[in-house]
């Protein structure tokens, strides 16, 4: 169904490239949000990418490959929403956490929000393509394809955003623990 609707909007439907909009906006917004954390530069990449591939849409030689292309946009466009808007970091205090008194889920809860701090301290390029590897599940060839880079740069690319994340992580654990550190000696000073 894909192909014909692409060709339709290719040819100048609006109405064929909205039935593309609306059948691919909800996975973009995902991918811009958990890419750039912030549900406005998110809203404002998709939009981007939009406008983007209704001008050049006419050029896309293979239609079969338009869910591959318009990633490749959306990315794009995210890059370019993150450079323009500098993200005000907020001053938060990470409160140390006893262990559960019950079931596990609050230990699922901080395990988020530790992911989520750390996700935040990645860039943008690192936070893009582990979004693409572990959110949509793709392979490195496809994430290459989606980038348009070789897929040896992404494998590359990929283990250093891995690392990132673990010092992030650690980084993370060890602002965890000064600021557990602050509480204590406040508290006996």
């Amino acid at each position: 169904m894909d192909r014909e609707v692409v060709l339709a909007a290719q040819g100048g439907d609006r109405d064929a490239f909205a039935t593309l909009a609306r059948s691919h906006g909800g996975r973009l917004y995902a991918i811009a949000l958990r890419t750039l954390r912030d549900t406005g530069l998110a809203e404002d990449a998709v939009q981007q990418a939009l406008i983007v591939a209704w001008r050049e849409l006419p050029g896309l030689r293979d239609p079969d490959r338009f869910a591959a292309w318009i990633n490749r946009v959306l990315v794009r466009e995210a890059y370019a929403v993150s450079g323009k808007r500098a993200r005000a970091t907020p001053s938060t205090c990470v409160l140390p956490v006893d262990g559960p008194a019950g079931r596990d889920d609050l230990l699922a809860i901080v395990d988020r929000d530790e992911l989520e701090r750390g996700f935040r301290r990645l860039a943008v390029d690192e936070r893009v393509l582990l979004v693409l590897r572990h959110y949509l599940g793709m392979e490195p060839i496809e994430i290459a394809e989606t980038l348009g880079i070789p897929a040896g740069t992404v494998r590359s690319r990929l283990h250093h955003a891995h690392r990132a994340m673990r010092a992030a992580l650690d980084a993370e654990e060890r602002s965890a623990g000064l600021a557990t550190g602050r509480q204590s000696a406040a508290v006996l000073g």
